[in-house]
């Protein structure tokens, strides 16, 4: 074994394992408003699989790339969290983790906190603290999030093109259908008052130009100021 590499779990819009190739070796991922410059080492995760994950996910923030709440995970709330855990080297999650907090990739952050203790707060972003969420193979389990639950953040509803990208993924590392993806979606904190299932069922089942006009409510949180720092 190598140990270089580590698993990096994915609950937000990188469950889908095309998103994730923009962060990997560059590009802009459909609907998106960005282009990605990739890492320094460009090649597919080693391999993968789907998991599951205690807590939940909530959706807060402005995205200045899909527009509306970002994903983010709360260890602490109730219920399962759906995953899908990439094998790649150190050096591709420190460049992922850059490129989420907007940074050019090429600094190899020290994990060693997070390795030893579970937890580790690299710094004032909102992707900036690291978990450790588990070990397969031998290898470590890492996700980012923010550094406070969902109990002090800004709550704010998915845009649709954020919800398209996860449904996809949660379709394709899962298996799920439409039904399932929608009500699991709908009940994150953020999207709960604002989506409902028929409307996020309608992303898988017609795309989301015919979501759009099933959702006519979706409003970003008043006041909310676009982050800089957060993808």
């Amino acid at each position: 074994m190598c140990a270089d590499l580590l698993w990096y779990v994915a609950y937000g819009s990188n469950l889908a394992r095309d998103r994730f190739a923009c962060y990997l070796s560059g590009g802009r991922p459909e609907g998106a408003m960005r282009h990605y410059n990739g890492c320094r080492d460009p090649r597919p995760a080693r391999a993968e699989h789907p998991t599951m994950l205690p807590g939940g996910v909530y959706f807060a923030f402005n995205s200045l790339t899909w527009g509306g709440g970002m994903a983010f995970y709360d260890p602490e709330l109730p219920g399962r969290t759906a995953a899908r855990a990439y094998l790649v080297t150190r050096e591709q999650f420190c460049d992922v983790l850059a490129q989420e907090m907007r940074r050019e990739a090429g600094e190899d952050a020290d994990l060693s906190v997070a390795l030893a203790t579970g937890r580790q707060r690299l710094g004032p972003g909102h992707y900036e603290t690291v978990l450790k969420v588990g070990e397969r193979d031998g290898y470590p389990m890492l996700t980012f999030t923010a550094p406070h639950g969902v109990g002090r953040a800004v709550l704010n509803a998915p845009s649709v093109p954020y919800l398209t990208m996860l449904a996809r993924g949660l379709r394709d590392a899962h298996g799920w259908k439409s039904g399932q993806i929608a009500a699991y979606l709908r009940a994150c904190p953020g999207a709960r008052d604002v989506w409902s299932e028929p409307a996020i069922a309608a992303l898988l089942r017609r795309g989301a130009a015919a979501a759009a006009s099933a959702f006519s409510a979706f409003r970003p949180g008043p006041g909310l100021p676009l982050e800089p720092a957060a993808g």
